[in-house]
């Protein structure tokens, strides 16, 4: 009874987490669309009507007023560490007070709602205090883990669009166009986390940083080994007025090699990941064809010699 409320407790709590994340970052798209309205000046009230508070910016509100004093108390290598983590999730509209308050809500609304549940039954007991607890703890953890796991995503998309881009620039440079063009050109057919980076670069160019620090910006959003690799490149060959041309393409060789390992090092891993489901659920269907005919056989033998 104690596994089967342990199990349920994790899952709704992983329930509730998604049910707020989704929540959270609902209608992102819609809110920049306004806001590039607004920056255009058509905000009057004849031309644009002032959108009504949604369910989702109630909830942004309450999560930030939640999340501020505890943010407030952090260790600022914690809060800086959160900030990364936002940041390189692609979530660029949450802030690290909104981030906390919903792992507040995730921590204590859920458990809040089973405590009173298991009141009004008259079901309360150590064991069920205990799983609430725990309870607690999953829905603390979990909006930072699917964020952590939304990074690993991203940069693995980053690593395998990575050596296009380089193909990509290589071409349009030894055409002829500039390497600050070349990467307008090609941040604009460039769809995913790659491009969205690249765009935000760019904007960040076009805001007056040099074209090295916003790729530099880019690499602290995006730490992965092909970005790494890219941005010393342009820095280094930019400082030192290497050509950019020979630069890229050096770099391409490089960035296949990179995914060449990536690729190894993946397939390396299938033995080890291929373990559990082999042990779990493999093994033991094939003891039970194996064996199972032979064991009725002697059960009903030895009940016979018995009777």
């Amino acid at each position: 009874m104690t596994l089967l409320l342990l199990a349920g407790m994790a899952l709704a709590g992983v329930a509730v987490a998604l049910a707020l994340r989704s929540v959270a970052f609902a209608g992102i798209r819609k809110r920049e669309t306004l806001a590039q309205i607004n920056a255009y000046g058509f905000e009057g009230r004849a031309l644009v009507a002032a959108p009504s508070r949604s369910l989702k910016d109630r909830l942004d509100v309450l999560a930030a007023a939640l999340g501020t004093p505890f943010v407030g108390s952090m260790r600022p290598e914690k809060r800086e560490e959160l900030r990364r983590l936002v940041r390189g999730s692609g979530h660029y509209q949450l802030s690290v007070e909104t981030l906390v308050g919903y792992r507040v809500l995730a921590a204590t609304a859920l458990p809040a709602l089973w405590l009173w549940l298991a009141a009004a039954s008259g079901s309360l007991d150590v064991r069920v205090v205990a799983v609430i607890g725990l309870g607690g703890a999953v829905g603390w953890i979990a909006p930072t883990f699917f964020l952590k796991r939304q990074v690993a995503k991203r940069i693995h998309e980053v690593d395998l669009e990575m050596p296009e881009l380089v193909d990509l620039l290589v071409t349009t440079v030894e055409a002829g166009v500039g390497f600050a063009a070349s990467l307008q050109l090609v941040a604009r057919r460039i769809e995913g986390a790659l491009g969205q980076e690249l765009r935000l670069a760019l904007q960040e160019q076009a805001m007056g940083i040099t074209i090295e620090e916003a790729l530099e910006n880019m690499l602290a959003r995006v730490d992965s080994v092909s970005v790494r690799a890219f941005v010393q490149a342009i820095v280094q060959g930019q400082t030192l007025g290497v050509p950019i041309g020979k630069i890229l393409r050096d770099l391409a060789t490089e960035m296949r090699k990179i995914r060449r390992q990536k690729a190894e090092e993946r397939a390396q891993k299938t033995p080890t990941k291929i373990l559990f489901p082999l042990v779990v659920f493999i093994l033991p269907a094939l003891f039970i064809v194996a064996l199972g005919g032979p064991i009725i056989g002697l059960i009903h033998q030895l009940g016979a010699a018995g009777g």
